[in-house]
Formats: C-alpha cells, sequence, structure tokens
C-alpha cells in the first residue's frame, strides 16, 4: 500500500483518545497495511506502531517482532506480573530518541485481528513493553509521561535540538 508520514511530538492528535474500531472493513484493512509498510519499508523502521502515530485515531497497533507482524483491533492490556523492569524505549513520534522506562514485566493482551477473531496474548519483558508502548499511544500517552521530571526536560531538549 503506502508509507506514510509518522506525526511527531507536538501534533495534536498524538494526544487524542483514539476511538474503537466496530467494524473491519476496507477502510481498516488499507489502514492495516499502510501501517506495516511504515514499520517496515519507510525511512524509521520500528517494532511498533500505532494508528494516531500516522494521523488516524482508531483504535489500532501493529507490532513487528522476531520476524513475527502481529496487527490488533481495540488492544486492552491486562497486567499479569507488576513487577516493574526497566528497559529502553524509544519512539517514532519523539525522533527515535531512546530512554529508559520502567513497565510492568509480564501483561495479557486481548484483542481482535483482522480476521475479526478473538486474539489473547500473553507477553512478557520485551514484547509486553513494545505492548504497553503501542497501546499507550492509543490513550493519548506519550513515552515522555512515564519520565520524572529531569529526564522529561533532558527528553525535551533532546527534541528541541532535533526538530529545529
Amino acid at each position: 500500500m503506502a508509507v506514510r508520514k509518522i506525526r511527531k511530538i507536538g501534533d495534536p492528535i498524538l494526544r487524542e483518545k483514539s476511538i474503537e474500531i466496530k467494524t473491519i472493513d476496507k477502510n481498516i484493512l488499507n489502514l492495516a497495511k499502510d501501517m506495516i509498510d511504515t514499520i517496515t519499508r519507510g525511512e524509521e523502521e520500528g517494532v511498533g506502531l500505532a494508528a494516531p502515530q500516522i494521523g488516524v485515531a482508531k483504535r489500532l497497533i501493529v507490532v513487528n517482532f522476531e520476524d513475527s507482524i502481529k496487527t490488533l483491533i481495540n488492544p486492552e492490556i491486562e497486567v499479569l506480573d507488576g513487577t516493574e523492569i526497566e528497559g529502553e524505549e524509544g519512539c517514532l513520534s519523539l525522533y527515535s530518541i531512546k530512554c529508559n522506562i520502567k513497565r510492568p514485566r509480564k501483561v495479557r493482551v486481548k484483542a481482535i485481528d483482522l480476521e475479526g477473531q478473538s486474539v489473547d496474548i500473553e507477553a512478557s519483558d520485551i514484547l509486553a513493553r513494545i505492548f504497553m508502548h503501542e497501546v499507550d499511544h492509543l490513550n493519548g500517552v506519550l513515552l515522555i509521561d512515564h519520565l520524572d521530571k529531569k529526564a522529561r526536560i533532558e527528553l525535551l531538549n533532546k527534541i528541541n535540538e532535533i526538530s529545529s
């Protein structure tokens, strides 16, 4: 389909809560294909992408991890192990700047796939982190929101240097 432009911090759509997808129609299927193209063939390849990052406020994410691409509609996260582990995260909407974020170690993701089938995935460590990061985007939450004040200021300074 098409590689889409990644929306960057400051774009209001990144702070919107995305709307639930009620019907899997041609538009949703095309959106999913564009999202896959964007993270696999775009200038800024990544391990995950949420629809708001390409300007569409719908609850759809794509995760590209260990040679497997998962496309999930209306994903919901349930924490299975609340032990927080610090790990490095980057975000295409934050110019791929990396920083350390604490997140729960293990989660369950419940969603619908592109065929309309229920999906139930248990994920831990890096994969859990990717799912939580992308679902955050659907709720208008950015990686920067998980940082303390000092780290947030440092990240914003880096972003200002890159974007100016």
